[in-house]
C-alpha cells in the first residue's frame, strides 16, 4: 500500500500502452531450473538498457523481433531455419520463456535471444532504434469483447513505435484467426503514413512460407477459422 503520509515522493506515472495483461505465469519447479539454467546464454535483461546487436550476436546480420511468441516453438523453428539471420523474441510469461530457451538448447539454435518483459518497455529502452529488419506480431490475444476492444495490441501508438525499432524497407507482419481483429488491424495500418501495406492498398497478405504452421493454427483451421496476415514496410 502507498503511503499517503509521504510527502516527497514522486508520482506514479501511468504508461497508456501495455503490450499484455498478465493472467497467471507462475513456475514450475521444473520450469523455473530450465529457466536459471538456460538464462546466461539466451536472457536480455531490460536493466541493461540500450543493446547493439552486433555485439549482442557477434555479427552483423538481419534481426527479427517477435512479440507475444507463446511458448516458442514456431520461433525457434525459424531460427533453426534461418541461420543466417538473428532473432529476439520478447514475452511476459516466464514459462513461455523457459520453454522457448529449453527447445532453443535442445535443437542448438544460438541466433536467439529473448526478454522475459513487456513489449512496449522493452522498446523504449533496449531496442536499437531504425535497425531491425523484421517485426512479428502472431496471433495476439484478440479481446472479442468490444467493450475490451481498446486492449487490443494493434493501435496507432504502437504501430508508431514499431515503426521506430524498423529500419527502412523493414517489415511489420502480423497474423490473426479473429476476422473482426483482422479488419481492425487492416484499419489501423492503413492510416499509418510512415508504412505501405506489402499486398497493396487495404489487402490482406497470402501466407507466407517463411510463417511456421503452429499447432494453433492446425486447431484453429480443424474448427474451420480462417487466418489473416497483414504485411506494412516501413517506408
Amino acid at each position: 500500500m502507498q503511503d499517503q503520509n509521504t510527502e516527497n515522493k514522486e508520482p506514479v506515472k501511468k504508461r497508456t500502452i501495455r503490450s499484455f495483461v498478465v493472467r497467471g505465469g507462475r513456475m514450475t519447479e521444473g520450469q523455473q531450473k530450465t529457466y536459471d539454467a538456460n538464462w546466461a546464454v539466451y536472457g536480455l535483461e531490460l536493466a541493461a538498457g540500450r543493446i547493439d546487436y552486433t555485439e549482442v550476436f557477434g555479427r552483423e546480420s538481419d534481426v527479427v523481433l517477435e512479440v507475444g511468441f507463446g511458448m516458442g516453438a514456431s520461433l525457434v523453428e525459424m531460427a533453426r531455419l534461418a541461420p543466417e539471420k538473428d532473432f529476439i523474441g520478447i514475452e511476459v510469461h516466464p514459462p513461455g520463456v523457459a520453454k522457448l530457451m529449453m527447445l532453443a538448447q535442445e535443437q542448438g539454435v544460438t541466433n536467439l535471444r529473448v526478454y522475459c518483459d513487456d513489449a512496449i518497455e522493452v522498446m523504449d529502452k533496449c531496442l536499437p532504434q531504425k535497425a531491425a529488419s523484421a517485426f512479428q506480431l502472431f496471433f495476439p490475444d484478440p479481446w472479442h469483447k468490444k467493450k475490451h476492444n481498446k486492449r487490443r495490441i494493434v493501435q496507432p501508438l504502437f504501430a508508431q513505435q514499431v515503426a521506430s525499432v524498423l529500419k527502412a524497407g523493414g517489415y511489420f507482419h502480423m497474423a490473426t484467426d479473429w476476422e473482426p481483429y483482422a479488419e481492425h488491424m487492416l484499419e489501423v495500418m492503413e492510416e499509418q503514413g510512415e508504412y505501405a501495406n506489402a499486398a497493396g492498398l487495404g489487402q490482406y497478405h497470402p501466407r507466407p512460407e517463411w510463417r511456421p504452421f503452429t499447432k494453433f493454427e492446425q486447431r484453429g483451421e480443424k474448427l474451420g477459422h480462417g487466418v489473416w496476415d497483414l504485411i506494412y514496410s516501413v517506408k
